[in-house]
């Protein structure tokens, strides 16, 4: 996964310097988006390992 951000991010930097460089206003907003997607991601990662424990645990058989 990080080698595909890696190109992402690679790629990102490459059109923004493509169209005339980095624009210092847009980062705030840009940074809150990718801390929301992030945090998104994070969200729906420990809800699957939740959701996985919970029912490995369902299953074990206490009798």
């Amino acid at each position: 996964m990080s080698t595909q951000i890696t190109v992402l991010w690679t790629y990102l930097r490459a059109r923004c310097n493509a169209a005339g460089g980095w624009n210092e206003a847009g980062t705030v907003v840009e940074k809150v988006i990718l801390t929301a997607v992030f945090a998104g991601l994070a969200i729906a990662v420990g809800a699957i390992i939740v959701a996985k424990v919970t029912t490995k645990a369902n299953s074990i058989n206490l009798n």
